[in-house]
């Protein structure tokens, strides 16, 4: 009888490790490029269609005051991935060059750097040393290889900041230089990440999702097209690549679903759906929001995110509590049972409370974002939501707090001051009407730029010319 104890160690042990497995719950983080606030069906497109989207928000909690880090896509995601603001991690802009002509910039930006600090420990490592399976499919845009920063799998993955060749064969992707003719990039993608979750299913895993649509190049999916030709225009949205590459994106996620009831794996898999800045001007609107991708007004930042997690989140809920970016690293930690990195600056607050509905605030809790570069307009939606034609952004320091919001220009110390419930279009300024609420949130900004050694662009650029920037202004106002 001896004999048959440690075959029957070895089953139990087995099937120890099994339970122990399925009770830790797996996670598929769905991350869009580009993709604006109202870009779902859930949202309120009048054009776009998202029924799978739909359906998961359903499943879900909406949070409808939700955040990226940043305006544009690498600073964006480096506020994600390190769970702190850019003061910290200096990746300030795409690239570290400055951007729009020179003759127009009053100051010197601040450069930065172009790839996350390899000594932040991300989200993804942490995890990854508590024994889960973690795969990044898609746009990564932070180094030249994200598996250093926690990844056991990784997938078209690269510095690039969209698929250099667009969405349809070369692609000019890693791991894809065999991709039959015809295939569609994000339909791809979604497959990859269908074959990830069959191969991980027996083990906890971690999914990061990370298409590159709706970025551009606007390469519409082809047999879709006609489709939308013939749809009537919706009085947001009417964009039929854009339209095309969004079912895409919906019709991945129908798939993946479809995979996790197949493998029983739905009631095990926490979901959360949401995109790294604003849409692009030219393909979609987010009215009545003012803005788009590269602006700090809240069309530029505000984002869908939708948080479904079986068995803790009612289904149909909606949260109407800002949350930001660098939230996510404490909410994943939090979700399951890892212990944030001792000695490392975390700028975000876990979201569990809120999920659990535990609570319904998050307490007088400010947010904030930094940028001390450039960002060039080059359309004419873009130039009539900005603060003036020629940029997008220009240097500038930002905080909600509340239904305040308050934005500071550094090249004219110009101040502008929101209440966002009642005015979330950011059309009327309230920083002369209102001093006093404006010193509050200026001096709390202030209080915070200094604590966070923000750099502050403060050096003239001597090729700055008055006289060609005055003319460009008025060449755009006739």
């Amino acid at each position: 009888m001896i004999r048959f104890i440690p075959l029957l160690l070895l089953v139990c042990i087995s099937l120890a490790e099994k339970t122990e497995a399925a009770s830790r719950p797996n996670v598929l983080f769905i991350y869009l490029d580009d993709f604006g606030w109202k870009d779902t069906g859930f949202m309120g497109s009048d054009f776009f269609e998202t029924p799978n989207l739909d359906r998961l928000a359903g499943q879900g909690m909406v949070f409808t005051n939700a955040y990226s880090g940043a305006a544009n896509c690498a600073p964006a995601r480096a506020c994600l991935l390190s769970g702190q603001y850019s003061p910290r991690h200096r990746i300030f802009n795409v690239g570290t060059g400055p951007r729009g002509k020179k003759e127009y910039r009053r100051l010197l930006h601040v450069p930065g750097t172009n790839v996350l600090d390899p000594e932040i420990k991300t989200w993804s490592q942490v995890i990854q040393k508590a024994g889960y399976k973690t795969g990044i499919i898609g746009k990564w845009h932070l180094s030249q290889e994200p598996k250093p920063y926690g990844f056991d799998f990784s997938f078209a993955s690269s510095h690039s900041g969209s698929p250099p060749r667009g969405y349809y064969p070369p692609f000019g992707v890693p791991d894809l230089k065999d991709a039959p003719e015809g295939e569609y990039l994000t339909d791809r993608l979604s497959d990859e990440a269908v074959k990830f979750i069959r191969r991980e299913q027996n083990e906890p895993w971690f999914l990061y999702l990370s298409h590159f649509a709706v970025h551009t190049p606007l390469h519409a999916r082809k047999d879709l097209v006609a489709k939308y030709q013939k749809k009537q225009p919706g009085n947001l949205h009417d964009h039929v690549a854009m339209a095309t590459m969004i079912q895409a994106v919906d019709e991945g996620v129908g798939e993946i679903l479809a995979v996790l009831d197949e493998l029983k794996l739905t009631e095990n898999t926490i979901i959360v759906f949401s995109s790294d800045n604003g849409g692009l001007a030219s393909a979609t609107d987010m009215a009545p929001l003012r803005g788009y991708k590269g602006t700090y007004y809240e069309g530029g930042i505000r984002e869908p995110l939708v948080i479904k997690w079986p068995g803790v989140v009612k289904p149909g809920t909606q949260c109407e509590v800002p949350v930001t970016g660098v939230d996510f690293y404490p909410t994943f930690c939090d979700m399951l049972g890892v212990d944030q990195p001792t000695g490392q600056a975390a700028d975000g607050v876990s979201l569990v409370p809120l999920l659990k509905s535990e609570v319904k605030t998050l307490g007088s809790r400010p947010l904030f974002w930094h940028f001390p570069a450039y960002l060039q307009a080059s359309g004419s939606k873009e130039r009539k939501e900005s603060r003036d034609p020629l940029f997008r952004t220009r240097p500038c320091s930002i905080i909600r707090w509340g239904d305040w919001k308050l934005h500071q220009y550094f090249e004219d110390d110009g101040i502008e001051l929101y209440n966002l419930k009642n005015d979330p279009g950011e059309k009327k300024n309230l920083a002369k009407s209102n001093p006093d609420k404006k010193q509050e949130l200026l001096s709390r900004l202030q209080k915070w730029q200094k604590e966070i050694e923000a750099p502050i662009p403060d050096q003239l650029n001597p090729e700055f010319d008055l006289q060609v920037e005055q003319q460009a202004l008025r060449n755009h106002q006739r």
